[in-house]
């Protein structure tokens, strides 16, 4: 193994984290593998089952609470955060306006964990430039690893109450990455301190009360989970909450005070595509499947299927002024094949009928949502 001297290493850090920033990323830290302080924690929240059906997350806890087992050799982890939020776009707007689609902000444009992985190899090829070949890997949110206890670590924010990690001078709007490296590099302090104070928010804000103390998530709860990681029928006593939101939920972070420091996303990637950002929940659920699929090509939002996406939107549907273009829609997913979507639809149109009889307002969200600005 070659060995360096302390300058040496803090020399090869200081320029990583310049070219980190040449690369688009806003903050680069780096820490050791060192993660058994989150045992506890992540076995409490794993026993309560708080993980609904991502099995996936019970496995591996070993690689997760020690990185350097998931790649042998790993010594530092070098970790990013890039700003996520798209151009200016009236999102509250959008939100409150219950005949279009509320897409969650970081999944419009091209995949997230591509254009990251993307970037943070080409960190990796930096510093072989520098030093020669050595061991490395790029991970995006696509492995054991725990992103947000290691963001912490390496000094790029603390936890907040909504579980997501908060920078007090670009709030929460940024996703996460991590380059696991066989290098000694000088490690960085940790965010020790935490910033939520009082507040709470985003534990008010949340529609179907997800966040259930400060600090703890049940994903089952989640409308990020519901629509996107939950493959079957959305519970029915979560239907009505989740309004026009048909990917994702971003309430907990559209009412945190920490985000009117956020930062628009400068990465062209990022860039809703195809009117994602505005557009009527009727065109979205015109999309066949092959379009669907064209159209989320090289996208997040292909996480959930054709068949998940059409499910969502009639729920959303079902949540939206109606009229009649509504019911026929509706009546259309209640005639087609798939009987996850024909189930969702069956409710949507069952909730029109009972808004109709009663005369009353459409559902745009929990009651609590009068409190996100305007």
């Amino acid at each position: 193994m070659t060995q360096y001297d302390p300058d040496t290493l803090q020399n090869l850090a200081t320029q990583i984290k310049a070219e980190a920033t040449t690369l688009g990323f806003q903050q680069c830290g780096i820490t050791d593998t060192d993660l058994s302080a989150e045992a506890a924690p992540l076995k409490s929240w794993l026993d309560k089952g708080y993980q609904g059906e991502m099995s996936y997350l019970e496995n591996n806890v070993d690689k997760r609470l020690n990185p350097a087992l998931l790649t042998e050799g790993t010594q530092r982890i070098i970790c990013v955060r890039m700003n996520c939020l798209p151009p200016y776009i009236d999102t509250i707007k959008v939100l409150k306006n219950p005949d279009q689609a509320y897409i969650s902000r970081y999944t419009m444009g091209r995949d997230y964990h591509k254009v990251m992985r993307k970037k943070l190899t080409q960190l990796g090829k930096f510093i072989e430039t520098l030093i020669g070949e050595f061991g490395y890997r790029a991970f995006v949110d696509s492995a054991p690893v725990l992103e947000r206890p290691l963001a912490r670590k390496s000094g790029l924010g603390w936890q907040g109450k909504h579980t997501l990690i908060l920078n007090r001078e670009a709030g929460s709007w940024f996703l996460l990455g991590e380059l696991f490296v066989d290098l000694p590099l000088p490690i960085d302090p940790p965010y020790t301190e935490e910033h939520c104070g009082q507040c709470q928010a985003c534990i008010d804000i949340c529609p179907t009360q997800a966040i259930i103390a400060p600090y703890e998530l049940d994903a089952r709860r989640c409308i990020s989970y519901l629509t996107i990681e939950l493959k079957g029928a959305i519970p029915i006593e979560f239907r009505a909450l989740i309004g026009n939101r048909i990917f994702g939920c971003d309430d907990c972070q559209l009412i945190c005070p920490w985000n009117r420091f956020a930062k628009h996303s400068e990465e062209a990637d990022f860039t809703p595509r195809h009117q994602l950002d505005h557009i009527s929940l009727i065109e979205l659920q015109r999309w066949d499947e092959a379009t669907f699929l064209k159209r989320t090509e090289g996208s997040a939002i292909r996480r959930t299927g054709y068949s998940g996406w059409q499910r969502n939107i009639a729920i959303a549907l079902g949540n939206s002024r109606g009229g009649e273009a509504v019911l026929n829609t509706l009546q259309s997913m209640v005639d087609g094949d798939d009987a996850l979507v024909r189930e969702h639809a069956l409710w949507a149109l069952e909730a029109q009928k009972k808004r109709v009889t009663a005369n009353s307002t459409p559902i745009l969200q929990h009651p609590r949502a009068a409190k996100l600005p305007d």
